[in-house]
């Protein structure tokens, strides 16, 4: 399922009963055993409908670390999907390239790194927050213009 689908799920979920979006939500629709193997990066790339290049690129950069099968070829597991998942969540929400990789090495670097990790995730909430409010502003003088035009707003 791409990344995209994952969210119209979880939009459509909420929109359903009315519940708001929550880690619950999103914990629900990933079941961690739904890949019974793992995969190979044209696989991932549509499963997550992000580029080739681009997994070869958070390869490089150090935010992934990928197993390879007997023929050299990339093997995707579930932890290596689901942080994929991650990283391309924050990278929607604008979080800089060098900031998931120090978020990353802090992973990596164990468990006495989790305040850090937090503070970091913390401001970068605040950040998403403040562009959604910053966004919100935006569809509403949308909004306006469409209306005074003779257009009709949805909701």
């Amino acid at each position: 399922m791409a990344t995209t689908d994952l969210m119209n799920r979880a939009l459509a979920a909420a929109a359903d009963s009315d519940a708001p979006l929550t880690v619950e939500l999103v914990h629900e629709l990933i079941e961690p055993g739904e890949l019974s193997e793992p995969l190979g990066i044209s696989e991932v790339s549509e499963l997550l409908d992000i580029s080739a290049h681009t997994l070869r690129y958070y390869e490089r950069c150090g935010l992934i670390e990928v197993a390879r099968d007997g023929l050299d070829h990339r093997s995707y597991d579930n932890v290596a999907i689901r942080r994929l998942v991650f990283l391309t969540r924050m990278r929607l929400s604008g979080m800089p390239m060098r900031d998931l990789q120090h978020y990353v090495e802090l992973v990596d670097g164990g468990e006495h790194t989790v305040p850090e990790r937090l503070d970091m995730l913390v401001e970068h909430r605040d950040t998403v927050r403040r562009r959604i409010r910053e966004l919100q502003l935006s569809l509403v003088a949308t909004e306006y213009k469409i209306a005074r035009y003779g257009g009709t707003t949805g909701p």
